[in-house]
């Protein structure tokens, strides 16, 4: 936030930590996670990130996913394309749910109003996806879907600073992202989908029904 605040002077944030800070330029928002995937640090599992993302005039236009534990970097800016470590990224190329593998958010105990939806989802993937995976950090969850590791990946009840960078890694790596019913309010319903056209079609096919 300082280091932000002191390179583009007046910008905005949508924090989870801090909240949403107005600044003077309204056309620019930051949305920062400092820690996606608190419970598997805390676990000391290594499977977290610092997820950053820009906002300007509503659209997504950069962003950036770091695990500090492996040194992993995944960046992207609109219409420069998405990297990992330097090399270029690229959604995977499998066109159907039954061959693919595909990341999903599972809503923990604190979140109990959100099982049983949650339960009607997964008994409804289970039977079309081939492999189904939950790493706990939704910022990793879309760069692996941005660089072929993911073929696809859902989650509802999910936070703006927690998929706001993903979402610019997966579309500039050739990827679709939307929210349950195909529209881009991903970061207002709380809710996305996400893969390459094929596979992410299938996937809001399959949650819109539910």
């Amino acid at each position: 936030f300082e280091e932000l605040s002191k390179a583009r002077p007046g910008y905005g944030f949508n924090m989870e930590e801090s909240g949403v800070v107005e600044g003077s330029d309204k056309s620019h928002t930051w949305h920062i996670d400092p820690l996606d995937g608190t419970s598997n640090f805390l676990h000391g599992i290594p499977i977290f990130a610092v997820s950053i993302a820009l906002e300007r005039e509503g659209q997504l236009v950069a962003g950036v996913v770091y695990n500090p534990a492996t040194d992993d970097m995944f960046v992207a800016e609109k219409g420069q394309g998405a990297y990992y470590n330097n090399r270029r990224m690229r959604v995977a190329a499998r066109r159907t749910l039954p061959e693919s593998m595909v990341a999903c958010g599972v809503p923990p105990l604190a979140r109990v109003r959100d099982h049983e939806s949650f339960k009607r989802e997964l008994s409804a993937a289970m039977a079309k996806i081939g492999n189904i995976r939950r790493l706990g950090a939704a910022a990793l969850d879309l760069a692996m879907v941005g660089c072929g590791r993911f073929d696809g990946y859902w989650e509802r009840g999910i936070n703006a600073w927690d998929i706001a960078a993903g979402v610019v890694l997966v579309r500039e790596a050739g990827g679709f992202v939307s929210d349950f019913s195909g529209g881009a309010d991903m970061l207002a319903k709380n809710e996305i989908c996400a893969g390459n056209e094929a596979i992410h079609r299938q996937l809001v096919d399959l949650m819109r029904k539910l």
